[in-house]
């Protein structure tokens, strides 16, 4: 009865039962149950010390068996992240967390080998690999939904010159790379999104007229894993976006003073675009008055989904769905109790201003504004840089 009920406990339990065995048994009872049980001595006295302090001592599982790979390789993660990041994207269907990326773990191993200059007897096996992958939460596998309708001919220099630039970013001390896109609009009321909820809901059909709308706008700094939403009331356009990048500044600035460089990834939306005059103009106006150098780097047509402010997308949609978003208030609270990489949004916030849609410049007044821009040459539309106007000179 006691080997079998030993058998049956673990940890701390067992060991505690165990004592309590021996002090039964009185003088002798270590001898008698390490040659009759079978139990080992030490683990009676280690029960016998937690019995008389009533403190549990905690086992050391971890510590057991072969060291996990970062172990030995401490870079391995962030060698394998600055590998796949370039070529991974979001779902566009944003029905899942899961990031898509058309590299195979071969082909990781190869490159850790011939850019990061590891040695083959040092890296470990495919399939560890692929557990590492995993654990970072990205998937291997080239998705039919996930590849572009068309593909223009500079989208494989726009590509490689995205991933120098943002490259070379993050590992700036006086630089700061930022991600920017705009949801699709949410409707506020009883409407379903196609999730599942364990508390029977009744929602209607999305083609009901919605009690309000609201457009999700996000800014996400990778390097920092930090996000930021505002939810606009009316339309997204240049000039909420560039009074929100004013808003993220000023608090930045607090945090970073030394920052003097601002990369800006973005998709080339109708409203932020390498050819939208509002939004030039904004931008310069912005580097002038806070001094700052800010470079545009865009991602090619029909590949959104590789700007890296799309996965927030992903996991707030999956974050609420199965919820009714029956008002404003609720929707901006299940905003901000959604997680990405276990870190919640630093700004959420309702803009209930209405901006005036449609402003655009005149070849006169964009002028002395495009003088300001430095273009990439071959690849003019995606890579602009502004400096300050002590520096444009």
């Amino acid at each position: 009865m006691w080997k079998n009920t030993a058998q049956l406990l673990r940890g701390s339990k067992r060991r505690i039962f165990m004592a309590q065995v021996v002090k039964l048994l009185g003088y002798g009872g270590q001898c008698f149950a390490e040659r009759v049980l079978g139990w080992n001595r030490k683990t009676i006295r280690k029960g016998t010390i937690e019995l008389e302090s009533g403190i549990s001592i905690p086992d050391q599982y971890g510590n057991c068996g072969r060291k996990r790979t970062e172990y030995h390789l401490p870079n391995l993660f962030s060698d394998i992240k600055s590998i796949v990041d370039p070529h991974s994207q979001a779902d566009p269907t944003f029905r899942s967390k899961r990031i898509f990326s058309p590299l195979t773990a071969n082909e990781i191993l190869r490159r850790l080998k011939a850019d990061k200059g590891y040695r083959a007897s040092h890296l470990p096996t495919v399939r560890t690999i692929q557990n590492k992958l995993n654990e970072l939460g990205i998937r291997l596998q080239r998705v039919k939904k996930c590849e572009p309708i068309r593909k223009v001919p500079e989208t494989d220099a726009i590509f490689e010159q995205v991933k120098t630039i943002n490259a070379k970013t993050d590992h700036a001390p006086n630089a700061i790379r930022i991600s920017l896109d705009c949801k699709a609009v949410v409707k506020i009321g009883p409407f379903s999104r196609g999730g599942k909820n364990r508390i029977m809901q009744k929602a209607s059909d999305h083609d009901f007229e919605p009690e309000q709308k609201l457009v999700p706008f996000g800014i996400f700094i990778p390097e920092r894993c930090e996000s930021h939403f505002w939810f606009s009331a009316g339309p997204v356009t240049a000039d909420f976006m560039a009074d929100r990048l004013q808003e993220l500044w000023t608090n930045l600035h607090k945090r970073f003073p030394a920052l003097d460089k601002l990369v800006i990834n973005a998709d080339n939306g109708p409203e932020s675009n390498g050819q939208r005059t509002q939004w030039l103009k904004r931008l310069v106006e912005f580097s002038d008055a806070n001094n700052i150098e800010i470079e545009l780097a865009y991602y090619p047509p029909y590949h959104s989904k590789y700007n890296p402010v799309e996965r927030l997308w992903g996991v707030l949609e999956n974050h609420w769905r199965g919820e009714l978003l029956t008002s404003i208030d609720k929707a901006l609270g299940l905003a901000r109790t959604m997680t990405y990489r276990g870190v919640g949004p630093s700004t959420v916030r309702l803009v209930r201003r209405i901006y005036r849609k449609g402003v655009r410049l005149t070849k006169k007044q964009m002028a002395p504004i495009e003088k300001r821009l430095q273009r990439l040459q071959g690849l003019e539309k995606w890579f602009i840089t502004i400096c300050p106007v002590a520096d444009s000179g």
